[in-house]
């Protein structure tokens, strides 16, 4: 069994950094694989690359800054001879989008998904007190099969070019952290939660997974590191009493402490900090604790300058100080999954997130946020080898997603799929295997969702119904009559909204994408689109069509910041529709917003 355990040190754990700086080269011919390339890079070939980074922004020249195809990275770790008998791990947290990792020559492990980690346990191929050379070849190529999604041109003289059918950059590399990760040979393998209240006290059901049978003890202790409440067995329940809950924007962090156990002999110790709280779905309500919650908050990227989607602790500790500035408790991981460190961090600081897949660019445009707006279908679903190949990395990725990701008190709903084509029949079956699958691996039964785009209509769109929380991507007065055309944006919005409330559905509706693109000191009297005076007008109208309406229980604007995209004729260096720049300072907007949700209640617009 592969342990998507989050990398800890414990009194029968070790963890070894790798990260730093490896060898690096492109491969453009995809010669590498037939000429030893896993015994060793041509060191005439290669250069130095950080890692964790995206490869990308480094290069001065832009076919390497637009590199797509094989690349290589190589580096060395020493593995002590003291650590024989035990089981070492070699933890990717990504590469993207694919990779074959090699451990002195010999093939460890594949892995399709740039988002999620995976290790390759090396006992069998380890030299034990020396040095292990660890080579990686990686894809960045895009397909229909690819999460996400996209083709790859090719030029006369064979250069390869990625064109997504989303709208980011489509960063790769080794973009978060590696680590050799040493467990015993007898492991905790994985752990689940999940949470009921009664009264004060909560019950937690917790399942443990190890590779023996030995004896489990679990423990949980407090913030004050007092013992509150233990269990033995690999299955049970914990009841905690008067359970100090985990709460929106006030979070509460227990320590659960797993021990396996041969007689009185601690074999494996793992422990996680884990925030008690249940979430819930009821007629129009989101209920965090049985209390109504109105989400305030973002979509996002992880994107800075010169990392590019490479992780940096830096600007996310910045990302999270802003949004608790600026009046935010919630925010949606698009569209892919985000480092873990990001998904503790929340947990620390009682944000919601929906937690979404990789699974965007399934509306087969180069221009979707264009073209959705026009009405454009494009039949995604229809090809086979989607129902097919996607479709089985697709599961394989929310397999990947719930088994990291499960226990995070912050993770609040399941985004399956951002702005796919749902007006075909051939939609269907797939939205209804991978909804019943979420459903299905999620011990907590989270709410499930995707992000609709702007030709998923209420009489268009085949697909809602499987959406516990209706989600939707709206740009009325940006893609749709900008400018001075926006009296009948709203116009045209409020039709659309008209048109939900009469089906009657009975579901919270949040708006997890509206937004305006604003270069940042663009002034203008009166305003135009692209000034700052346009994106606050704009976003005026979204707030008086959400407030209309009682079943809208949430507003997660686009975007958190400025970010990369591909070059175009749309794009300004990039999508500017941040409410911060990209260097993570505010435009006038941000203020607005801070107004606003700072003076919205938190069961705002309530039934509870």
């Amino acid at each position: 069994m592969e342990s998507m355990l989050y990398p800890r040190t414990s009194r029968t754990r070790r963890i070894v950094d790798m990260n730093g700086l490896w060898k690096f080269c492109f491969d453009p011919k995809s010669e590498g694989m037939n000429n030893d390339w896993k015994n060793g890079l041509d060191p005439k070939r290669t250069i130095e690359m950080p890692v964790p980074a995206s490869f990308n922004d480094f290069f001065t020249d832009k076919e390497s800054r637009e590199y797509t195809g094989d690349f290589w990275y190589e580096t060395s770790v020493f593995v002590p001879g003291e650590w024989e008998g035990k089981n070492i791990n070699l933890r990717f947290d990504c590469a993207t989008h694919r990779a074959i990792v090699f451990v002195n020559g010999e093939k460890v492990a594949t892995h399709e998904g740039g988002f999620l980690p995976f290790t390759a346990r090396i006992n069998d191929v380890v030299n034990w007190n020396g040095y292990n050379q660890v080579v990686v070849c990686l894809n960045n190529e895009l397909s229909h099969t690819s999460l996400p999604a996209g083709s790859t041109k090719v030029f006369s003289d064979g250069t390869k070019m990625s064109k997504p059918f989303f709208d980011f950059y489509n960063y790769a590399g080794l973009q978060r952290p590696v680590r050799l990760v040493v467990t015993p040979k007898d492991e905790i393998v994985d752990f689940a939660v999940n949470h009921s209240l009664e009264g004060a006290n909560s019950i937690t059901e917790y399942e443990v997974s190890t590779d023996s049978d030995k004896k489990v003890l679990v423990q949980v202790y407090d913030e004050d590191k007092n013992l509150v409440a233990e269990a033995s067995g690999k299955k049970g329940e914990i009841k905690i009493s008067d359970a100090h809950l985990w709460e929106v924007r006030n979070a509460y962090l227990y320590t659960f402490r797993i021990l396996l156990m041969d007689q009185e002999t601690l074999v494996d110790e793992y422990e996680e900090e884990i925030g008690i709280r249940t979430v819930e779905v009821k007629g129009t309500d989101i209920l965090i604790n049985n209390k109504p919650v109105y989400l305030k908050g973002f979509g996002k990227h992880e994107d800075s300058e010169i990392n590019g989607r490479g992780f940096n602790l830096a600007v996310v500790k910045r990302d999270f100080e802003l949004m608790k500035w600026i009046g935010a408790n919630s925010f949606r991981t698009s569209h892919y999954p985000y480092a873990e460190e990001i998904m503790q961090m929340a947990d620390r600081e009682g944000f919601l997130v929906i937690d979404e897949i990789a699974a965007v660019g399934f509306f087969e445009s180069l221009m979707n946020f264009m073209e959705a707006s026009t009405g454009k279908k494009t039949e995604f679903f229809s090809r086979d080898i989607v129902q097919t190949e996607t479709k089985a990395n697709h599961k394989a990725a929310l397999k990947e997603l719930i088994a990291r990701d499960k226990n995070h008190a912050c993770v609040i709903a399941w985004s399956l799929m951002n702005e796919p084509e749902t007006t075909s029949d051939s939609a269907v079956p797939y939205f209804k295997e991978i909804f019943e699958l979420a459903r299905e691996l999620d011990p907590q039964k989270r709410p499930r969702t995707f992000a609709m785009v702007m030709n998923s209509t209420p009489d268009a769109c085949k697909c809602y119904s499987f959406s516990d929380i209706i989600s939707l991507n709206r740009y009325y007065g940006w893609y749709n009559r900008g400018g001075y055309e926006m009296k009948e944006a709203k116009e045209l919005f409020i039709k659309e909204m008209d048109q939900w409330k009469e089906l009657h559905l009975n579901k919270p509706f949040i708006f997890t994408e509206f937004g305006a693109d604003t270069m940042a000191g663009v002034h203008k009297l009166p305003s135009v689109m692209w000034s700052e005076e346009y994106q606050e007008e704009y976003l005026n109208m979204q707030f008086e069509v959400f407030d209309s309406y009682d079943f809208v229980k949430g507003e997660q604007v686009w975007n958190f910041a400025d970010f990369q995209t591909t070059e175009g004729i749309m794009r300004v260096n990039g999508n500017k529709k941040g409410i911060f720049t990209r260097n993570r300072q505010p435009k006038a907007v941000a203020y607005v917003f801070k107004k606003r949700w700072e003076s919205l209640p938190q069961n705002y617009k309530s039934i509870s």
